[in-house]
């Protein structure tokens, strides 16, 4: 098939699942009101509706696992009970698995994967913001916090670790007011959806706390980190173990103020362990969530021999300690043992700005734009692995980072602000993290 037919095929299908999603959601979206706070969420329902979604492939809309396995591939691990999960090639967007890939279910903090993508590249790091009893309104009961206090100052690097290490949805609200408040956040983060063809996504709160309305899915949240990935801040910031995190400003005795500081963790098990889950071999981020109505949710980005693997998995039956880690590994195992031996039932769809008609071993023309204050911009071009810093991130733990490059194709941000990339939309160099 011509490259000018697989484009018309692509857009035919894209346009078809737009369609269908619309009108899948529109009941869904009667009860979301953008203008106010968090209110209580109905609970999902136990079975996945029959008709979902079928963007990037027939077979991710329909109920039930979805798997084409090949000579030599392992069968699908039985001990998975989440109600809906991906396993994706983060560079080429192969859907290798998935299980009710479209269920639209709360998706609590792993959608602060696309608040960090839609704000982070609007701030730089240094940028230092002094907090207002307002920028800590609305904040949820029960909320995950970093700590933020009333009338400290802190910089956008240190708002950032609050987000990605503690899940802090007081970060998460900080940020946002820097950004014109909660509803002016949520507008943007609605319209960045929209342009990464997230249709199963409606947000209601930024921070992913239960509200009425808020809902996601696997296929949604694993664009959001495909997408997230290919900004340095983002990867460095989903991949630091552990930091320093500012503390309460004191005066001593003879009125000199001091502000010391506490060490946090990041909340991803699989990158940090636990008594019960070892750190994943290879694991790079991204993001995870708990929340009464969404119960655990994980999106997980790792590396092994050169393939790079996404995962989501949304809220396990099964209630075990740390159970969403659990079968995310399983299934990162399951993938890097199946990867070339298993046809895919679908692909991650690229944004609408990026153009994927370019064909393998083409060049892209331009010159690279330069990064934002925050560290953003777009990677060079890559054709095999590049070893970044071995430092860890900049107020983060030492002794631990090992940066890893991903073997993709050319990525170039052209002037016209449209992505020209070799095949599909590839991942720049990875920073990772790991013991």
């Amino acid at each position: 098939m011509s490259a000018s037919k697989k484009t018309v095929t692509r857009s035919l299908l894209v346009a078809s699942a737009t369609l269908l999603t619309l009108s899948l959601t529109a009941p869904a979206f009667a009860d979301a009101d953008p203008d106010t706070g968090p209110t209580e969420s109905p609970s999902p329902s136990a079975t996945p509706p029959a008709n979902m979604s079928t963007l990037g492939g027939e077979r991710l809309g329909r109920p039930g696992s979805q798997v084409n396995l090949g000579g030599g591939a392992p069968v699908l691990p039985k001990d998975v009970t989440a109600r809906s999960w991906i396993v994706a090639d983060a560079e080429s967007g192969d859907v290798l698995a998935a299980h009710n890939a479209h269920w639209r279910l709360p998706p609590a903090s792993t959608l602060k994967m696309l608040f960090a993508d839609t704000v982070l590249p609007k701030f730089p790091r240094t940028t230092r913001h002094k907090v207002i009893p307002s920028d800590l309104a609305g904040i949820g009961a029960g909320s995950s916090v970093v700590g933020i206090k009333e009338n400290e100052t802190y910089t956008v690097h240190d708002l950032w670790l609050g987000v990605f290490l503690r899940s802090g949805n007081d970060a998460v609200h900080v940020l946002s007011a820097m950004n014109g408040g909660v509803a002016e956040t949520v507008k943007d983060m609605r319209a960045h959806a929209e342009d990464l063809q997230a249709l199963d996504t409606n947000v209601v709160s930024p921070d992913g706390y239960d509200a009425r309305g808020q809902v996601s899915s696997a296929y949604d949240l694993s664009l959001f980190a495909r997408s997230g990935l290919q900004k340095k801040d983002f990867r460095e910031y989903c991949s630091t173990v552990r930091a320093k995190f500012p503390g309460v400003t004191t005066k001593g005795k003879k009125g000199a103020a001091t502000r010391g500081s506490s060490e946090i963790q990041n909340t991803n098990r699989l990158l940090s362990g636990d008594s019960d889950v070892t750190a994943y071999q290879g694991i790079a981020g991204v993001k995870n969530g708990n929340t009464t109505n969404a119960g655990a949710t994980f999106t997980g980005v790792a590396e092994r021999g050169g393939k790079v693997l996404l995962v989501t998995v949304m809220n396990p039956e099964k209630k075990e300690h740390n159970e969403v880690y659990k079968e995310a590994a399983r299934l990162l195992d399951w993938g890097f043992q199946a990867a070339g031996k298993v046809q895919p039932v679908g692909e991650l769809v690229p944004p609408k700005d990026v153009d994927t008609t370019a064909q393998p071993g083409a060049k892209a023309s331009g010159g690279a734009s330069p990064g934002t204050g925050s560290g953003t911009g777009s990677a060079k071009a890559s054709s095999k692995p590049v070893a970044a810093s071995t430092g860890a991130a900049k107020g983060g733990s030492s002794g631990i980072g090992v940066a890893l490059g991903i073997m993709g194709g050319s990525l170039v941000l052209l002037a016209a602000g449209v992505f020209l990339v070799n095949r599909r939309w590839p991942l720049p160099d990875l920073m990772r993290r790991r013991r």
